[in-house]
């Protein structure tokens, strides 16, 4: 089929009781109809409108087409769409939805902004102003939770890797990760026990960078926030084992928040967990499956300013075929619950690795392609935002099949909506398939939306 707007062939001859023409000759038609649930939410946040308050303007008023807050809104709302790229900005150019979704009349508004032009905009700022959107960011979620009650916060801090594929600036080989990369650190909360955990602080960090390296500042900063916005709050710190620096360890006793952090093993911590461990081999030999038991004890490495209590988890692992193994497990906490519970809440943290796939997999926020890394900091920092807007509408979409749907599934399904817009003198009209399988769904979530803020 030719590149024509106009152009038509005959398709599947030889199946359909007819011959099929395809035209793609709708001019005032969009795949993303769904999408107006996008600026509903970021309405009820006022989350771009945050961000783009931190950003200055350097650009002639005379000379410039498009204000900031329209470029950063434009590739937010893109990358939410799945759009992950800024060429795809040429394809988009006059999409009706994505111009209402800007506020811009959808038939006879300007045209959004091209690729070179956003571009220049994700090339146009420095570390001050990406971290004032980082701040932006994390109170525009601590802002959505103020007015609710809230007796406890979580907050769980995880690095993930990021390949590279051409001379992005501070790209490093990375052992462990066996190829070149950036080491993206991102930073949770979850609210009082909830399912969901809400993005709050994403930081790119170079590809040979230590797991622990930005953790005390982030951490800092957002218990800093959480302290001021929920004074009343019992505040929880979960941390892998390659964050146990010492001076992480002291910070958090200083700024008393309850705090479970993985230790690597060691031959100390092996010879505390010896007795625990022939207990359990003992019982694995006997029942030929795996077993596990908990304890704590005290401990303090070398570089520690303190002992600390260390809860062990004794564990011999079986799998078919192979020999068991022993799988000794430690985490320091200031915890006073019973080890095995205090371990279990520290396996809780798993939980964030279903976020980071959905960054991932979902908002592609591994697309770091730019060759300066500032200007892939806001790349970063766009799709966190794009994820909290996608995070709003799985919130709104309580009783229905997506309050618990991975981002993707919410795109695919929700926004990937085809649309006819028809503009009068009076209104918009989406016209939207009478057949939609989800229209049961959008509706509740358009109508929450509509609804009084809570």
């Amino acid at each position: 089929m030719r590149d024509s707007t106009t152009a038509q062939c005959v398709l599947f001859q030889d199946i359909f009781r007819k011959p099929i023409h395809a035209r793609f000759d709708q001019a005032q038609a969009s795949s993303d109809g769904g999408a107006i649930v996008l600026a509903a939410a970021d309405r009820r946040l006022g989350l771009i409108d945050r961000l783009a308050a931190r950003l200055h303007d350097p650009r002639d008023p005379v000379k410039r087409r498009h204000e900031l807050r329209d470029l950063l809104a434009q590739r937010i709302f893109g990358l939410a769409c799945g759009y992950e790229d800024a060429n795809d900005a040429s394809r988009l150019g006059d999409d009706p939805v994505h111009k209402l979704l800007l506020g811009r009349d959808p038939v006879a508004g300007e045209a959004l902004a091209s690729q070179p032009t956003l571009s220049r905009f994700e090339n146009g700022f420095g570390r001050v102003e990406l971290l004032a959107m980082s701040e932006a960011l994390l109170e525009t979620v601590l802002a959505r939770r103020k007015a609710r009650k809230v007796k406890r916060i979580t907050v769980d801090l995880d690095v993930t890797d990021d390949p590279t594929h051409g001379a992005q600036q501070l790209s490093f080989f990375n052992g462990h990760y066996d190829t070149h990369c950036y080491l993206p650190l991102l930073a949770f909360l979850t609210f009082n026990g909830e399912p969901d955990q809400h993005l709050v602080a994403a930081m790119l960090r170079p590809g040979n960078a230590p797991t622990a390296r930005g953790a005390l500042a982030m951490l800092s900063r957002v218990l800093q926030r959480l302290q001021q916005h929920f004074p009343n709050a019992r505040l929880l710190v979960r941390l892998d084992g390659g964050f146990a620096g010492p001076e992480l360890l002291e910070f958090l006793d200083e700024v008393c928040v309850d705090y479970a952090v993985g230790l690597p093993g060691n031959a100390v911590l092996e010879r505390l967990a010896e007795p625990f461990m022939a207990a359990v081999q003992l019982r694995s030999a006997l029942t030929e499956q795996t077993e596990h038991d908990y304890h704590a004890g005290r401990y303090a490495a070398g570089t520690w300013d303190r002992e600390r209590r260390v809860v062990i988890q004794a564990e011999v692992t079986r799998f078919p075929h192979r020999e068991p193994r022993d799988n000794p497990r430690f985490v320091v906490t200031n915890l006073r619950l019973a080890p095995e519970k205090v371990y279990a809440l520290y396996g809780q943290r798993g939980e964030i690795e279903n976020r980071i796939k959905e960054l991932h997999h979902g908002l592609a926020i591994d697309r770091t392609s730019c060759p300066r890394f500032l200007a892939n900091q806001l790349r970063v920092l766009m799709t966190a935002a794009a994820f909290v807007l996608l995070q709003e509408v799985r919130r709104r979409a309580v009783g229905t099949r997506f309050h618990r749907a991975q981002a993707w599934t919410i795109r695919e399904q929700l926004l990937k909506l085809g649309a006819r817009v028809v503009v009068s003198a009076r209104r918009i009209v989406l016209h939207l398939p009478a057949n939609f399988p989800f229209v049961v769904p959008w509706r509740r979530v358009a109508l929450a939306f509509g609804a009084s803020s809570g």
